[in-house]
C-alpha cells in the first residue's frame, strides 16, 4: 500500500502546525523562567538591603564593586549580607542606557535617592506579566516592560 502525494501533504502540514505550537508554548516557559529568576533575585537583594539598614541605619551608597558575571559579595566593613549578588538571566533585556547611579549596563538597577529610600528595578522578558509592580518602561527596556521594588 503507498501513499499519495496529498496525503504526505497533509501530514508534513499537521507536524508544521504541532511544531508551531510547541515551540511557541516553549518560548514562553523561557521568558517566564527568565523573569522569575529576575523578581527572586531583586527580593534576595531588597531582604539584603533591608539588613544592613537595620544594622547601619542607612542603605549603601552601591550593590556593585564588581562586573557580572564575577559578581562581588553585597558588604558592609566586614560583614557580608550576601556572598554574591545576582546576575540577570541571560538574555538581558536591558537597553545599553545606563540607569542613574549605575555605569556597569547591568540590568538589575539600585536607585538610592537618600539614606533611607531606595528602588529596585530590572526589565523583564514575558510583555503579558501584569503582576504587582510591572511597570511600562519603554525608556530603559527594549520589551517596554520592566518590574521594580521600593523599600518597604
Amino acid at each position: 500500500m503507498a501513499f499519495t502525494l496529498i496525503e504526505l501533504l497533509i501530514v508534513i502540514v499537521i507536524i508544521g502546525v504541532l511544531a508551531t505550537i510547541f515551540f511557541a508554548n516553549y518560548l514562553g516557559v523561557r521568558q517566564r523562567a527568565n523573569d522569575s529568576k529576575r523578581k527572586s533575585d531583586l527580593r534576595q537583594i531588597q531582604a539584603a538591603l533591608e539588613l544592613i539598614r537595620s544594622d547601619t541605619g542607612s542603605y549603601p551608597a552601591s550593590l556593585y564593586s564588581a562586573n557580572c558575571p564575577t559578581s562581588s559579595p553585597l558588604q558592609v566593613g566586614a560583614v557580608i549580607y550576601m556572598n554574591k549578588i545576582p546576575c540577570d538571566p541571560p538574555p538581558s533585556m536591558g537597553n545599553p542606557l545606563y540607569f542613574p547611579g549605575d555605569s556597569s549596563g547591568r540590568n538589575y538597577f539600585y536607585n538610592l535617592s537618600s539614606g533611607t529610600t531606595y528602588y529596585l528595578f530590572t526589565c523583564i522578558e514575558n510583555t503579558n506579566d501584569k503582576g504587582p509592580n510591572v511597570i511600562t518602561q519603554e525608556t530603559l527596556c527594549t520589551t517596554g516592560k520592566g518590574y521594580y521594588l521600593p523599600n518597604p
